[in-house]
């Protein structure tokens, strides 16, 4: 007898990767998930870049990028090698969301996140999304900004850039919100 494949368990992520219960497994932990919100790290180093919000006293501080002449600014590192997995037996994770809490310039915002061992390297892999932001005031955007990027392995170096169209550097903080899965 054969067994219908809603009669049959899967091992979701943790069986054969690409199956198509290892598909289903991914989408139903993206969308069942805890997201986990990170800030800059309270005490940062080479490899420790970001802190899960609130996870001491001092773990509040946005991240914030410089945005160049009237093009991109530099790359700012925004999660380190030690950084993912935020939560024990996560192997893979992906950006989900950002939160703009402050700019000092109004207008046209473009902003860049990346994956890869600088960030121009992930820009030449394209492993990077791209998003437009429009600034009406510091701290003028009062709910979280969805953002679409792969899954990448724990561990990998994230970046982030900013360009501030017509003005030079100006700055954007951000805090981000990432999930992350077990296989």
């Amino acid at each position: 007898m054969s067994h219908k494949i809603d009669d049959l368990a899967t091992l979701g992520l943790l069986g054969t990767n690409n199956s198509l219960a290892y598909r289903v497994g991914e989408i139903e932990r993206h969308f069942h998930s805890y997201e986990r919100w990170m800030c800059a790290a309270a005490v940062p180093s080479a490899t420790h870049i970001a802190d899960r919000i609130g996870a001491t006293a001092a773990s509040k501080a946005a991240l914030v990028v410089t945005s160049g002449n009237d093009t991109w600014g530099n790359w700012l590192q925004i999660l380190g090698a030690d950084d993912t997995p935020v939560v024990a037996g996560g192997v893979k994770f992906d950006l989900h969301r950002i939160m703009i809490t402050t700019t000092n310039q109004t207008g046209v915002w473009f902003l860049q996140f990346a994956f890869g061992a600088t960030g121009a390297d992930a820009l030449a892999a394209n492993t990077f999304c791209s998003l437009v932001f429009v600034s009406e005031g510091p701290g003028d955007r009062a709910s979280p900004i969805d953002i679409q990027t792969r899954r990448v392995d724990a561990g990998s170096l994230a970046w982030a850039r900013a360009w501030s169209v017509g003005n030079n550097a100006k700055t954007i903080a951000i805090m981000f919100g990432l999930h992350e899965y077990e296989g």
